[in-house]
């Protein structure tokens, strides 16, 4: 995996094992998760970042889940050709 940090510029590079568990393997929960990523690292290491195109976060978006906060339906799960693939207790499904 190559981690990039646009802000700084930085990389950061990972080699390893990786396999998707439910969310309920870490603690604390992430919210809404359903699923986590757990990795067996072999080798972390930095990664040259010359290439890296500077950038700046003008805002975070509204789609990311926050505690306390109803995270709002994308539009595109609310489309014919998303509906059957949702998990059922998505609110768009309702």
């Amino acid at each position: 995996m190559l981690f990039i940090d646009f802000l700084s510029p930085k990389r950061l590079r990972v080699n390893g094992d990786a396999r998707i568990a439910p969310a309920s393997f870490v603690t604390p929960a992430y919210v809404e998760a359903q699923f986590v990523v757990v990795v067996t690292a072999r080798e972390v290491f930095p990664n040259c970042p010359r290439y890296i195109h500077k950038y700046s976060l003008a805002e975070r978006s509204k789609f990311v889940p926050q505690d306390g906060v109803e995270t709002p339906v994308p539009a595109w799960k609310q489309m014919d050709w998303a509906r059957d693939v949702l998990p059922s207790k998505d609110s768009s499904l309702k």
